[in-house]
């Protein structure tokens, strides 16, 4: 089975569409499957001191048509972490399935739901979960796809518990080195997640968890050709 690989776009677009649109373009290019945005509000950023600049990286009503738009030119596939329960209604006319973050995760495991865990469940799309912890037994479904991930921006090689991988259906990268996502690839990961950026000698906010188009490229050829030797 070939990986589905993401490309996380994220907030590292920085409100700018000529870059959403060059960031799709070499995800395309390097062999991704699909590209990742984030939907969040005024109340999940209150307290963050870039919380303007992220705003404009949040997929809205202002912007979802642009950027379903440009992914459709591309011929690439385009899906978001929803933030708040709201955004699930905004996004559910443009995406085939959605992303729970971390965060959101916790409050799974703690309680058992979540507004937004339960409002993805009614849309009967492919959710994405990224978990430090493997799903229990009753948390399996179907339709659910569980991501391992170390919550760390950035984290070590040394960070990770790859024994632990074959318990998830993939793995969401934080770590800079290209080892790692490789590595998941290879031990049957049929998810990846990657955070992409244009150039890293920039300020964009996610850069240091982020692999830039030379690295993507070399990746995805190299995850490709392990699935090749694999069969």
């Amino acid at each position: 089975m070939l990986s589905f690989i993401v490309a996380e776009i994220g907030v590292n677009w920085d409100g700018d569409y000529k870059l959403a649109k060059k960031m799709m373009n070499f995800a395309k290019k390097s062999g991704c499957n699909a590209v990742k945005f984030q939907a969040f509000d005024e109340k999940i950023l209150r307290n963050h001191s870039q919380k303007e600049r992220l705003l404009k990286t949040s997929i809205s009503k202002k912007n979802i048509k642009k950027i379903d738009h440009i992914a459709k030119s591309i011929g690439i596939e385009w899906f978001c972490t929803p933030m708040y329960p709201e955004a699930v209604e905004m996004l559910e006319p443009y995406v085939k399935r959605y992303k729970i973050r971390f965060g959101d995760s916790k409050t799974i495991f703690r309680t058992g739901k979540s507004d937004i865990f339960e409002k993805i469940l009614k849309t009967k799309k492919e959710i994405i979960i990224s978990s430090k912890n493997p799903p229990t037994q009753k948390m399996k479904n179907k339709k659910i796809k569980w991501l391992y991930v170390v919550p760390k921006y950035p984290c070590n090689l040394s960070d990770i518990n790859f024994k632990d991988l074959y318990k998830f259906d993939g793995y969401s990268n934080h770590c800079p080195n290209i080892v790692a996502p490789l590595t998941a690839s290879i031990l049957g990961a049929e998810i990846i997640e990657i955070h992409i950026t244009l150039d890293k000698s920039k300020d964009f906010i996610d850069n240091n968890v982020s692999f830039n188009p030379d690295e993507l490229t070399e990746l995805v050829k190299l995850i490709r050709l392990s699935e090749k030797i694999k069969k």
